[in-house]
């Protein structure tokens, strides 16, 4: 390289920081011959400000990788962190507080309360804490979501895109350090899906939200801006700027033994 090559060269990326973490989690389903390990010390680092992606067989350990993250579920070793606060130093209800206070969920069933309109819907976690949503947020997420014209409806009267939509603000509406989706397309047609990632990737963009999504579905992995990879428990590989192409490739490698 030049003085002028140096010179002109762009500086290094910074190093975002972590907004969760799990390190060498073990969790084990069931005892003796039936116990099944789901997670078998895994351990990955999920970065503050990025759209992070989970794949890989089924049964690998993907979902109960984020219920772990998430305090949803207790871990029989290893630490899980979000930021600075370990988990497993924390009682059940401090963890209540925590997912309440701090982190957001969509999940593949929309659990939307059906006598509630769709703004109450998406304002539900502040209700719950004695909290009324800022309306200047609630405005611009509304708009993002392309909902302005349907919060007077229940959800009987959205159709599935709509309701995921208005899950999806209920996730934001507190403004929490991460948010966790679970299969979130699963039961979205592709347009109604494409449109919902799109939203997801233009939320860590714009507002500079953590987002972990579990997927199978490599087209929808494509939109994060990191894929992890689960077999047998651990984590065994990561892509970053994935195209569909390359995750449905490394797919197919996780059938094969590692180092193979």
């Amino acid at each position: 390289m030049t003085v002028t090559d140096q010179q002109f060269a762009p500086p290094p990326r910074p190093v975002p920081p972590i907004a969760a973490r799990a390190v060498d989690v073990v969790k084990t389903y069931g005892r003796g011959q039936a116990a099944v390990r789901a997670l078998d010390s895994a351990s990955v680092a999920i970065a503050a400000g990025e759209f992070t992606a989970i794949m890989g067989p089924s049964g690998s350990g993907k979902s109960t990788l984020i219920h772990a993250l998430a305090g949803l579920d207790g871990i029989d070793a290893g630490r899980v962190f979000v930021g600075d606060t370990d988990l497993t130093t924390l009682s059940e209800r401090e963890r209540t507080l925590l997912r309440r206070e701090r982190l957001g969920f969509v999940f593949q069933a929309f659990n939307l309360i059906p006598a509630l309109t769709a703004a109450e819907n998406i304002a539900l976690p502040l209700t719950l804490a004695g909290k009324r949503p800022d309306p200047a947020w609630m405005n611009e997420l509304v708009h993002m979501l392309g909902l302005q014209d349907r919060l007077a409806h229940r959800p009987g009267q959205l159709s599935g895109g709509q309701q995921q939509r208005v899950a999806v603000g209920r996730a934001l509406i507190a403004r929490p350090e991460l948010v966790f989706a679970d299969e979130p397309t699963g039961n979205l047609d592709s347009r109604s899906g494409a449109a919902l990632l799109a939203f997801l990737r233009e939320a860590t963009r714009t507002f500079g939200q953590t987002i972990v999504m579990v997927t199978h579905d490599a087209v929808a992995a494509a939109y994060a801006d990191r894929v992890v990879f689960l077999a047998d428990g651990r984590i065994v590989d990561e892509l970053t700027d994935p195209t569909a192409e390359a995750v449905l490739a490394r797919l197919a490698g996780l059938d094969e033994p590692v180092g193979a």
